[in-house]
């Protein structure tokens, strides 16, 4: 199972009402085929694969080079599995723009209902989502972020960032990692012409380390080291623009940073309103004061089972598409209904493929 990221093309628009109203149900009832043969944990497992959830949304007849695909996959498990809760052992809390910042208040109440501990997923939830916009700095900012967990912990991040200089998206997935703060992603990687500075990147550990140290000294070391470097050449992999070495910029965060004193990287990323730019000014103090370097590191064939939004690689086959629907109903019913063993329920699913489609 692979966790990372992908990119697609920042694409405009919304899914047409009469795809949405087939998309929730077959979105349902794949959820719930997985969660019945594997468990919540197995779902959240696939959902932070990127090439699994993209196959999923081209099986959901959305285009599947879009970065809509992100957005409406996640709105419509969202839909789809409200009000099942205590059947799948799922939470999913969380979306795009307003829904996002409604994600803390989402997860507590729910949490309210499970007996689970709410202020540690929700600490989860900012701190994937400030890792992704301010500690990979990839030139991508999060705008979409989904949050998915179990009743037995497990959790699991869909979110999405927008690069609008260069017209392109990237979802970055997460699975419960050990750590936030030493390669929480199986893989992050730059677009293009734009470099990735990677803070959480496992080598960057002693970087990481200086950085927390600095913090907690306070502002005075580290405006006074930025200062000497504004008059040298900065390591171009940091991409740094002149005017972010600007101290009187950086003291109120840093200031902040220093308050909290943070005790490790992690609580360091927790510090609230420091963003990418004290982030990175930290860094760029550690490495080039104190030589401890940053890093720089740098399943579409589902499309034909439905056909995509846009008539790619054909226009969806609406009878084709409620005729899934109504087969994984029926499937998941005999299954719990003990007529026959789950897996062969499942099974039986692959065979849809060569079924005639029905007249659209």
């Amino acid at each position: 199972m692979r966790t990372g990221y992908a990119d697609l093309p920042l694409h405009r628009g919304r899914a047409p009402a009469w795809l949405m109203e087939r998309m929730i149900p077959l979105a349902r009832e794949i959820a719930l085929a997985v969660v019945a043969e594997e468990g919540p944990s197995g779902l959240l497992r696939r959902l932070s694969d990127p090439f699994w959830f993209q196959a999923l949304g081209c099986v959901l007849g959305f285009d599947w080079h879009s970065s809509g695909l992100t957005t409406t996959v996640c709105g419509a498990l969202k839909a789809g599995l409200r009000g099942l809760e205590h059947e799948t052992g799922l939470v999913v809390a969380g979306g795009k723009g307003a829904a996002s910042r409604r994600t803390p208040d989402e997860i507590r109440r729910a949490c309210e209902r499970t007996g689970q501990d709410g202020e540690r997923l929700v600490l989860a939830s900012r701190l994937s989502a400030k890792v992704d916009s301010s500690a990979v700095q990839d030139g991508f900012q999060v705008y979409q972020h989904t949050f998915l967990f179990s009743t037995d912990g497990t959790w699991a991040v869909v979110q999405q960032g927008m690069n609008e200089a260069t017209g392109m998206a990237r979802r970055y997935h997460w699975l419960t990692p050990p750590r936030f703060d030493a390669d929480p992603h199986a893989a992050v990687a730059g677009a293009g012409r734009v470099p990735a500075l990677n803070l959480v990147a496992g080598e960057a550990e002693g970087n990481r380390s200086v950085s927390v140290a600095l913090a907690r000294e306070g502002p005075g070391p580290v405006l006074r080291e930025l200062e000497r470097i504004r008059v040298l050449e900065a390591p171009r992999r940091h991409a740094i623009a002149h005017e972010d070495l600007h101290p009187e910029r950086l003291r109120r965060v840093l200031l902040a940073a220093y308050e909290a004193q943070p005790s490790d990287y992690t609580s360091l990323l927790a510090v609230p309103g420091l963003g990418a730019k004290g982030l990175r000014a930290l860094a760029l103090v550690a490495e080039v004061a104190y030589g401890e370097p940053a890093s720089i590191r740098d399943p579409f064939s589902f499309s034909w089972a439905h056909g995509g939004k846009d008539g790619h690689p054909y226009p969806v086959d609406r009878g084709l598409y409620d005729a899934t629907i109504e087969s994984l109903r029926r499937a998941l019913a005999e299954a719990r209904a003990g007529r026959t063993e789950k897996v062969g329920a499942l099974k039986r699913l692959a065979r849809l493929e060569s079924a005639p489609a029905a007249p659209g």
